[in-house]
C-alpha cells in the first residue's frame, strides 16, 4: 500500500471514526520516529513527517508492518511550499488535526565557539529549529483548531535553558552559538504561541528528550529513542486540564 492512500474506512479519511491524527516532523528517524511509534501504539493515526522520501517510506513501512496506523507527508520545514502541500495532505486525508509535534531539527553544524563560528551555522540552525516550527505550526492551526482537544509539542533541549547555562557547574554541553541559542528561541516562542493561544484550548509546551542516542550527536547519547519520546508522547496525549506555555523533560518542569 503507497503512503498516500487511506488505511481506514468509514468516509475514507483518518478521523473520520473518531480517530485522534497527529503529525510528527522529522519522524522517518530517531526521536521523531518513536514518538510517532508510541502514538501509533496508542491508536493515533500518525503522519510521518520527513523530507527524505526514501527514509520516510521506509519508516512508513516499518511502523505498518509493527501494526501502526501511518501515512507519510512529504515535509521540508524550511521550504514554505512543502509545508503547505503537507498541511493540505492531512487535511484531505482526516479533516483536522489533533497533535502536532515539531520534531525536526539540526545542530547547525560545528564548531560553533562565538568568537570563529561560521555564521551560516547559527542561521542554519535558527532555520529549521525556530522558523520552521513557526511556519509547521502557523500552517497546520486551522485543522488543530478543529480538533476539540488540540496539543502542540515543541521538541527543545535542556541546553536551551538560561538558568541552566548561567549555572557553574551545571551540564549544558560543548560551547554552542548556534544550537543551544536556537533552542532558546525556540522556547521564548513557544511561550508566546501559548499567551495567543490561551482559552482556545490549544496547549503548547516544550519538551527536553534528554542526552538521546541519535544522528544528531553522533548515537553518543546515553538514552534511547524511546526513553526520549516519552515526555513528548505524554503531552501531547495529556489531559484538557494539563500544562500550557511550559518546558518539561521526564523529571518535571525544566528552568527557563
Amino acid at each position: 500500500m503507497s503512503e498516500t492512500n487511506s488505511v481506514n474506512s468509514g468516509n475514507g479519511v483518518n478521523g473520520g471514526n473518531g480517530q485522534k491524527v497527529a503529525l510528527v516532523t522529522g519522524a522517518n528517524k530517531g526521536i521523531g520516529y518513536e514518538i510517532a511509534a508510541g502514538l501509533g501504539a496508542l491508536g493515533w493515526s500518525v503522519g510521518i513527517g520527513a523530507r527524505d522520501g526514501e527514509r520516510r517510506e521506509a519508516a512508513v513501512e516499518k511502523l505498518r508492518a509493527a501494526g501502526a496506523d501511518v501515512f507519510g507527508v512529504p515535509l521540508d520545514v524550511t521550504d514554505e511550499e512543502s509545508v503547505t502541500a503537507a498541511a493540505r495532505l492531512v487535511e484531505e486525508r482526516a479533516g483536522r488535526l489533533d497533535a502536532l509535534v515539531n520534531n525536526a531539527g539540526v545542530t547547525g553544524g560545528g564548531p560553533q565557539e562565538p568568537t570563529t563560528v561560521d555564521v551560516d551555522r547559527v542561521r542554519a540552525a535558527v532555520e529549521t529549529n525556530v522558523i520552521g516550527v513557526i511556519r509547521v505550526t502557523n500552517a497546520l492551526l486551522p485543522l488543530l483548531r478543529r480538533s476539540p482537544a488540540p496539543r502542540i509539542v515543541n521538541v527543545s533541549s535542556s541546553v536551551g535553558s538560561l538558568t541552566l547555562q548561567s549555572t557553574p557547574g551545571a551540564e549544558t554541553g560543548p560551547l554552542s552559538v548556534a544550537y543551544a541559542p536556537s533552542k532558546t528561541f525556540l522556547n521564548a516562542v513557544t511561550v508566546q504561541y501559548a499567551k495567543e493561544l490561551a482559552g482556545t484550548g490549544i496547549l503548547i509546551n516544550a519538551v527536553c528528550p534528554g542526552f538521546t542516542a541519535t544522528d544528531l550527536n553522533g548515537f553518543r547519547g546515553v538514552r534511547t529513542p524511546q526513553q526520549g519520546a516519552a515526555c513528548a508522547i505524554r503531552l501531547a496525549t495529556g489531559p484538557a486540564d494539563g500544562p500550557t506555555g511550559r518546558f518539561f523533560d521526564d523529571e518535571g518542569e525544566v528552568p527557563w
